[in-house]
């Protein structure tokens, strides 16, 4: 039986009062390389930011494996390239866990962290401003951060966006050979025949499960319907969802629907029960 290094009971996140993942139940597989994929908006952000702590779940939990560390690639559009710093500082920012923000960094570090340059392709850059950098160089230099982490999960959020095909390109071998060294990794794509072509596992989200499991089957063209159906039922203003009862029944009282249009969807948009990668 293998080992899950991350399960979700029940997990709901949101911001204020308005949930964007809901009643999310299952597990990622300890070496499993996921996609995330689903409409803008489906909750798949807000996902990585409840696993690695910045969002505290509304309901619910994510856990990960006792012991296990966690490298988070938040999509290019929330760092600061303003920000004066040379890519070797982006890049050593990566061993922060160990040695702590003040920390002297050791000779074994600096060896680090220009192997990680090496394996990115970007050998002699170590003194170059990250504000010089192109998109698919500074996404090349964040890689690189994820491999001075030595995690044994890694989050990549949207890390394909505004690349140039050859920076995807070496950027997805990377990937799978994190997946070679059993590391789980999870990676939120755009790209569905990318997602068909490379990625074994995918959870489809609509602001909750519509499929999970392996791709070519959460791909389907029924699942891939139902959660367009899904995403035009929801709203930005969503309100609370109750988890469904014991005997599968939703129970719709004492919170109000009516922000939502459900005419010409069935009410599986509501269903909570959850496929065969349930825990």
């Amino acid at each position: 039986m293998t080992d899950a290094s991350l399960t979700f009971r029940d997990l709901t996140l949101g911001y204020g009062s308005h949930p964007a993942v809901h009643h999310l139940d299952g597990k990622v597989d300890a070496g499993s390389l996921t996609a995330i994929v689903g409409a803008n908006g489906s909750g798949k952000s807000t996902l990585m930011k409840g696993i690695v702590g910045v969002l505290e779940p509304m309901a619910g939990e994510s856990r990960a494996a006792p012991g296990a560390r966690i490298a988070y690639l938040p999509q290019q559009s929330e760092l600061d390239r303003s920000f004066p710093a040379r890519v070797v500082d982006l890049v050593s920012l990566g061993l922060w866990p160990k040695r702590g923000l003040l920390g002297r960094y050791t000779a074994e570090d600096k060896a680090s962290v220009k192997h990680a340059l090496t394996a990115v392709g970007l050998e002699g850059f170590e003194e170059r401003a990250i504000d010089t950098l192109s998109g698919g160089q500074l996404q090349r230099a964040l890689f690189a951060r994820v491999l001075v982490q030595d995690a044994e999960i890694i989050l990549l959020d949207e890390p394909f966006n505004a690349i140039d095909q050859r920076t995807v390109v070496d950027l997805i071998a990377l990937i799978k050979r994190w997946q070679g060294e059993k590391r789980t990794v999870m990676v939120v794509v755009h790209d569905l025949d990318l997602v068909r072509e490379h990625f074994p596992e995918t959870l489809l989200l609509a602001r909750r499960q519509v499929a999970w499991g392996p791709t070519s089957d959460a791909l389907s063209a029924e699942n891939l319907a139902k959660a367009r159906r899904f995403d035009e039922a929801w709203r930005d203003d969503a309100p609370w969802c109750e988890p469904e009862h014991d005997d599968g029944a939703h129970d719709h009282s004492g919170h109000d629907h009516s922000g939502h249009n459900h005419s010409g969807h069935d009410h599986a948009g509501h269903d909570h029960r959850h496929g065969p990668k349930a825990a």
